[in-house]
């Protein structure tokens, strides 16, 4: 079994500055692509960024030039660097990946979810 596991939510002030990070466990032959979607209350789940084992990355229009990802492979770990975070930021934020398997087969997995609050 693979798991992700998010860190680094919380509260922050509007023009601040948070990062969050997300480790996979488990058993797995590498990780293709790694990376962050988001969900906003009555919204659906849309795309942050995402970075291939090789370092090519693709954001979302809407956090490009304020969200930073980057990956560290020998640890299964995937951050996030977010600034001047505003209201339209809040929303719950899930890791995912797309693992090649023992048996050489790709699958998407996904983290649990962790809360951004942006207030002052």
């Amino acid at each position: 079994q693979v798991q992700l596991v998010e860190s680094g939510g919380g509260l922050v002030q509007p023009g601040g500055s948070l990062t969050l990070s997300c480790t996979a466990s488990g058993t797995f032959f590498r990780i293709t692509i790694m990376g962050w979607y988001r969900q906003a209350p009555g919204k659906e789940r849309e795309l942050v960024a995402t970075m291939t084992n090789g370092g090519s990355t693709n954001y979302a229009d809407s956090v490009k030039g304020r969200f930073t990802i980057s990956r560290d492979n020998a640890k299964s770990t995937v951050s996030r660097q977010m600034n001047r975070l505003n209201p339209d930021d809040p929303a719950v934020s899930y890791c995912t990946a797309v693992v090649t398997t023992v048996h050489h087969t790709d699958m998407p997995i996904w983290g649990q979810g962790t809360l951004i609050t942006v207030s002052s």
